[in-house]
């Protein structure tokens, strides 16, 4: 075998400053084995190069000469590291190591990641780049994977206006000259696969931008774990394995989560539900969190738990809402496989769970998605377009392919991976108007001249069609609060597909309402009843969120008014009521333990509260009424029609009295709900019903068992002939002050 003894030298001085300097574009034309035209030896030659700054002296190790090989010495062609070695004698391209010695005279050898050829496939940079590889996480971002016989990691990232983009890390000392990657062409998609890489390899991907030479490191779009805030970097991570043992639940997942089934939903900020005493205030952890919840949920009979967003995020006063890391669990409570542990756990003990997800916007963090190539890549370039100035956030660019792409592979990516069973969507109107919350001039009309954002109309609609026909059964839930008409409808008739939407209007209406003292009721009666109006134009969900105890609004309990006891009986009389109004139920965490303080993110709810009994009541009430929503069919199966709904008792706005019936598919399985907005007790108070037989008394907010005066009727009420209300039969009620009596229609009347 020949050696040539000066390699180097047939690289051309520009070539290789480019390579020391990393500026160049295509840097595997260069570093690693290249044939050479007419070499030394009959069957050809090639030439091996390394950059290698660490370096006194390199060899390359031949693996074709011996079981240990034959040590070639490189020669240096640069003083920062440069070299090259000249193998002769071969066809094919040789299998080989790179040996180092560094200037402490420590030597050691690994694969070059040079010697190896491109993972991804022309029809995957196809598919992505039309914006149609719906699992698109699988081939970009970190994956540990073999590779030509060899384990390692593969790295791919979309950066189209890059003119050089490296993995950096401490394997190599973030140092964006050692792994600068190929180039994929047209598609913008650069990649490359270094041996030998473990799973918990911390990295970035440096990013050199062909627009004036704009520097900057990013976290993995993709990336599957990230470390803990302030840190920003993404974290190599193997999602492939995780065991899951919730089978049963997803055999019948979809029959669970049917428009006419049962569906209470426990909202939930993480690292605010319970902090750790022993630790400083300190987060739970996933899988303390999932035991420690799912006890809770089980106590109070929620069928579902839904998740403030727990994709990464580095501030913790954005609540989650200020993603980065799409593609991550926070760390703030562990590993992917401990938010695994999570979603199974629950699932184990039959309780759903839904993600809170953000494609609305996104922060503008310089380590995430804004200006990721130095260009306006994933968000507008026009900032009437583009940024949010309200939240201080940039507005996805749902017209480009790659990034509808990027956040539909998102959606299903943890309905893949993390067996979630829902996503609610946050922010729809803001997507849905050009002219959210902005003045005149400061927004763009479409093509058509209106304010309608169409390509994010076309993104939501395709959002809703993929994720339900790639998982029958999950839910997408949009918080929208405005009258677009129908998001909760199929597209296939103009709708935006999702399943349910949160019914904004009952609660801004219902809250101003109740907030009010019972003295001024009577003359805001409308607002309490105009809900009955659209209740049945969307498949609605009644939420009393986050949203509601914040940022001064007060805690739900210090909304009402009146003394310690009446401010309790509202809370009950709030409950009892939304508990028996059409649509689905959301109670953030807290209310149900009655909190009087607001929420906040940095410390525990007052689970102390509950050392007292009215607050102990609350908790009763709650787990009382989701026992009861979940037995009664008449309380959740016709949710969505006006044949499950039937006024009793609308106009008494004098007394601050409504009545209503709640029916079933089956229409003789029916329940009377009653209540009374005063703290008058109301005796004789005469509701017309449709037949005769005993009324059986099933709940009444005014237990004494909840802290109430047990204000009721003995059990039940009679119907009794005499036409009311143009029915034929009359009860003769005791309604509580301040409260709420369900009674069971009789089947035998």
């Amino acid at each position: 075998m020949a050696v040539k003894t000066e390699p180097a030298a047939m690289t051309s001085t520009q070539d290789i400053d480019l390579i020391v300097q990393a500026n160049h574009w295509d840097p595997f034309s260069i570093l690693g084995p290249n044939a050479v035209p007419g070499g030394n030896g009959a069957a050809g030659a090639w030439v091996i190069r390394a950059f290698l700054p660490e370096a006194r002296s390199a060899w390359v190790v031949d693996l074709a000469r011996g079981q240990s090989g034959q040590a070639i010495a490189m020669e240096r062609g640069h003083s920062d590291g440069f070299f090259a070695a000249e193998l002769a004698g071969r066809s094919e391209a040789p299998r080989y190591r790179l040996r180092v010695e560094n200037h402490e005279g420590h030597s050691w050898e690994f694969v070059d990641p040079y010697a190896f050829g491109p993972v991804l496939t022309d029809f995957d940079l196809h598919l992505l780049g039309e914006g149609t590889h719906y699992r698109n996480y699988e081939r970009l971002g970190a994956h540990l994977r073999e590779h030509e016989g060899v384990r390692g990691v593969h790295f791919a990232v979309w950066a189209p206006n890059a003119q050089r983009v490296s993995v950096v890390g401490n394997f190599n000392h973030w140092d964006g000259r050692r792994h600068p990657m190929r180039s994929r062409g047209s598609s913008g998609i650069w990649e490359i696969f270094i041996p030998e890489l473990v799973q918990g390899e911390v990295y970035k991907f440096e990013i050199k931008s062909q627009q004036n030479g704009y520097l900057v490191e990013k976290s993995d779009p993709y990336g599957f774990a990230a470390e803990l805030r302030p840190q920003t970097a993404s974290i190599v991570w193997d999602i492939n394995g995780f065991e899951w043992h919730d089978d049963e639940w997803m055999a019948h997942r979809a029959e669970r989560q049917a428009l006419d089934r049962p569906m209470a939903i426990y909202e939930v900020h993480l690292g605010s539900w319970k902090r750790k005493v022993e630790d400083g205030g300190g987060f739970l952890g996933y899988r303390e969190l999932a035991e420690q919840l799912a006890a809770h949920l089980e106590h109070t009979h929620f069928t579902h738990i839904e998740l403030l967003p727990i994709t990464e995020h580095p501030f913790d006063g954005s609540w989650g809402y200020q993603p980065v890391g799409y593609y991550a669990p926070t760390s703030r409570h562990g590993t992917p496989e401990d938010f695994v542990y999570f979603v199974d756990y629950l699932h184990q003990k039959g309780i759903g769970v839904i993600l809170d997800w953000v494609p609305a916007h996104f922060p503008n963090d310089v380590h995430g998605l804004g200006f990721f190539d130095g260009t306006h890549l994933y968000e507008h370039s026009d900032p009437r377009l583009g940024e949010h100035r309200d939240w201080g956030t940039k507005i996805f660019n749902y017209g480009r392919p790659e990034v509808r792409n990027f956040l539909l592979g998102n959606a299903l990516f943890w309905l893949d991976r993390y067996h979630l069973d829902g996503l609610r969507v946050d922010a729809v109107a803001s997507m849905l108007y050009l002219d959210y919350s902005r003045k005149a001039g400061e927004w763009v009309p479409n093509v058509f001249g209106g304010n309608e954002n169409l390509e994010a109309i076309d993104f939501l609609k395709k959002l809703n069609e993929l994720c339900h026909k790639e998982h029958p059964g999950i839910l997408t839930i949009a918080e929208e609060s405005t009258s677009w008409s129908g998001v909760s409808r199929p597209t296939y008739l103009g709708g935006l597909g999702f399943s349910l939407k949160w019914n904004m209007g009952w609660m801004n209406d219902t809250l101003r309402y109740i907030a009010k003292d019972p003295v001024f009721r009577k003359y805001e009666h409308g607002g309490l009843t105009f809900s009955l109006i659209y209740a049945f134009s969307e498949n609605f969900i009644l939420p009393l969120s986050h949203d509601e105890v914040v940022h001064g609004k007060r805690a739900l309990l210090d909304k009402m008014p009146g003394d310690l006891w009446q401010k309790m009986a509202n809370l009950r009389l709030l409950y009892g009521y939304m508990y028996g109004h059409p649509g689905k139920k959301l109670l953030f965490m807290g209310s149900e333990i009655a909190q009087w303080r607001e929420w906040s993110h940095d410390a525990s709810l007052d689970w102390h509260l509950l050392q007292w009994p009215d607050h102990q009541g609350i908790l009763q009430l709650i787990r009382d009424l989701n026992t009861l929503y979940r037995e009664q069919p008449a309380l959740h199966q016709v949710d969505f029609d006006w044949q499950g709904y039937e006024w009793l008792e609308l106009h008494d706005w004098e007394n601050s009295v409504i009545a209503f019936l709640r029916r079933a598919r089956d229409p003789n399985d029916a329940i009377v709900v009653a209540c009374n907005f005063t703290p008058i007790p109301r005796e004789d108070y005469r509701v017309g019903v449709p037949s005769g037989g005993f009324y059986r008394e099933i709940l009444n907010t005014d237990s004494e068992v909840y802290g109430g005066s047990n204000f009721g009727n003995h059990g039940g009420a009679w119907g009794i002939p005499g036409d009311h209300g143009g029915r034929p039969f009359h009860l003769s009620l005791r309604i509580p002050p301040l409260g709420v009596v369900f009674l069971k229609v009789p089947t035998n009347g």
